[in-house]
């Protein structure tokens, strides 16, 4: 499994163009102030399902074989990443089944439904979906899409990354959160490539810090759990293509509380008007654990999704407690 390359994520913007325009990075001084510093927010959150996964699932869907086309995909998700494959195997006629968590956010599994997918509920995390897939893919005949180690998927992420670079060439900083790996990697490949003198600081939960705690070893690792309400982040494992992608490539990991991604659910909606589902949130609240490093720099937040369930967001915000 070859990791992708720069000429891979230029030739993948063809296939995310064709569903979707570049997404917007904004300026908002009331963040600006809250960090101290120039802050413009790439906002993956405007992208046809809410979220920077999209571009990953265009371009793997576009580039299937015929074969697989008729066969049909099967992966795991916590949301995102099976509303992306949702929505681009719609736009492709391909048929595409899904398992979710049980008890997952049912914002994301409606939204999963209404793009014509097959939903499947199983296991208390996405690692136990995860593994209910690499037995069903077999047993019906299915191209099992992984949610990490597929680099035509990380190709199609890295495009935003190539947007950051035209639009703030002289960017300092991107702040980036890590779940499976997927946007990391993506970023590292482009930025690595365009800019490499940026510095890429990647975010994790505390309760999910399977990667960091991997690169912190040199070898992957894994975790007992993945107890985090931001469910974008939520994986007990490293995955070997993001792993090889960004080992050594990384300025620094920083772990977020889920006190401190709650919280920069609301400051975040305070300061940009948008909403930020936990992953998104914890780019943020890494910005702000930093903020006396990235005084008076030229920082991009990335704003990952926004597709955060009705009573998390209403917790988020203080409206009840959990």
């Amino acid at each position: 499994m070859q990791p992708p390359t720069i000429e891979n994520i230029r030739a993948a913007r063809e296939h995310v163009y064709a569903a979707m325009r570049p997404s917007p990075l904004l300026r908002h001084p009331l963040l600006d102030a809250r960090i101290g510093a120039e802050v413009s927010v790439k906002h993956e959150n405007h992208n046809p399902t809410g979220a920077f996964k999209v571009r990953g699932g265009l371009t793997l869907i576009a580039r299937l074989s015929e074969a697989d086309r008729r066969r049909g995909v099967i992966s795991a998700t916590t949301g995102n990443h099976g509303q992306s494959i949702a929505f681009a195997a719609a736009r492709a006629g391909v048929p595409c089944t899904l398992v979710v968590p049980e008890g997952s956010n049912p914002a994301k599994k409606a939204l999963m439904r209404a793009w014509g997918a097959t939903l499947i509920e199983h296991g208390r995390d996405f690692d136990e979906a995860r593994e209910l897939v690499e037995r069903l893919y077999i047993e019906r005949g299915l191209r099992y899409v992984h949610s990490a180690n597929e680099p035509d998927l990380i190709a199609g992420v890295g495009t935003y990354a190539m947007e950051v670079v035209e639009d703030l060439p002289d960017a300092d900083a991107i702040v980036v959160p890590i779940g499976g790996g997927s946007l990391i990697s993506g970023t590292v490949v482009a930025l690595r490539t365009l800019r490499p003198d940026i510095q890429i600081i990647g975010v994790q939960a505390e309760r999910a810090s399977a990667l960091a705690r991997s690169l912190e070893a040199g070898t992957i690792v894994n975790v007992e759990s993945a107890d985090t309400f931001a469910d974008g982040l939520a994986t007990r494992f490293a995955f070997e293509l993001p792993f090889e992608i960004v080992k050594d490539r990384l300025d620094r990991i920083v772990l977020v509380t889920e006190d401190e991604m709650r919280e920069a659910v609301r400051w975040a909606l305070e300061t940009t008007h948008n909403v930020a589902e936990g992953a998104a949130a914890a780019a943020y609240a890494a910005a702000y654990k930093l903020r006396t490093q990235l005084a008076r720099k030229k920082v991009v937040i990335v704003h990952s999704g926004h597709n955060i369930d009705r009573n998390t967001l209403r917790w988020a915000i203080g409206l009840f407690d959990a």
